[in-house]
């Protein structure tokens, strides 16, 4: 069986919406991203199996983190996508552009607080022009960071899906600045034709 329709039948079979969910619970089991994440942004959230993941393990950490470290007796997840989203329960989830500058006031009205992990699986519409959706897609990267640096707290996590090309190079080195560890990783349900990438940065300095 092909390996992509593998992903896509144990999706449909655990309840996910996407075989997307895999690429988040590889990068979970390599990186630990989830460790005390109890508010978290999800950009780009469509079709939501990223949220699905996030709930998963939020829940998890209101018992498994009840100690006299940083914890909370509640989860926080956010969700947002220029596509509709159907709902999922106890998640906020907002159809919007994540690169206007109102989606700030949306992400300040339902946290209360700093949030500890973001993510974004985002992608630009693609042409098939490998140069040109690269740019594109570093530029969209570039607009994520500008709200990572303004919501992130100190020692907070993110996952962000690029594409690999001429400026992903200088982009990392941004990403350097702004994380204490940088890494560079491909799921393994990521096609191996793909360009795409995820960077994970951990402890936000």
């Amino acid at each position: 069986m092909h390996k992509q329709e593998s992903f896509y039948k144990k999706a449909k079979r655990e309840g996910f919406r996407a075989r997307s969910a895999y690429k988040l619970l590889d990068i979970q089991n390599r990186f630990n991203i989830f460790k005390r994440a109890f508010y978290i942004l999800d950009l780009g959230c469509a079709p939501g199996s990223w949220l699905q993941v996030a709930k998963n393990f939020a829940e998890e950490n209101l018992t498994k983190y009840k100690d006299q470290f940083y914890h909370r007796d509640h989860y926080k997840i956010m969700g947002v996508d220029i596509k509709k989203v159907s709902p999922i329960k106890d998640i906020h989830i907002i159809r919007a552009d994540f690169t206007k500058i109102e989606i700030q006031m949306q992400i300040d009205s339902y946290f209360d607080s700093k949030l500890d992990l973001i993510l974004s699986d985002a992608s630009i519409k693609k042409i098939g022009n490998k140069f040109t959706d690269h740019m594109k897609q570093i530029r969209l990267c570039n607009e994520i960071l500008k709200l990572v640096e303004l919501n992130l707290k100190n020692k907070g996590n993110l996952v962000i899906k690029a594409f690999q090309g001429s400026d992903f190079e200088s982009f990392t080195k941004k990403m350097k600045q702004i994380f204490k560890f940088l890494k560079s990783y491909k799921p393994k349900s990521s096609k191996k034709k793909s360009n795409e990438i995820y960077l994970v940065g951990l402890s936000k300095l």
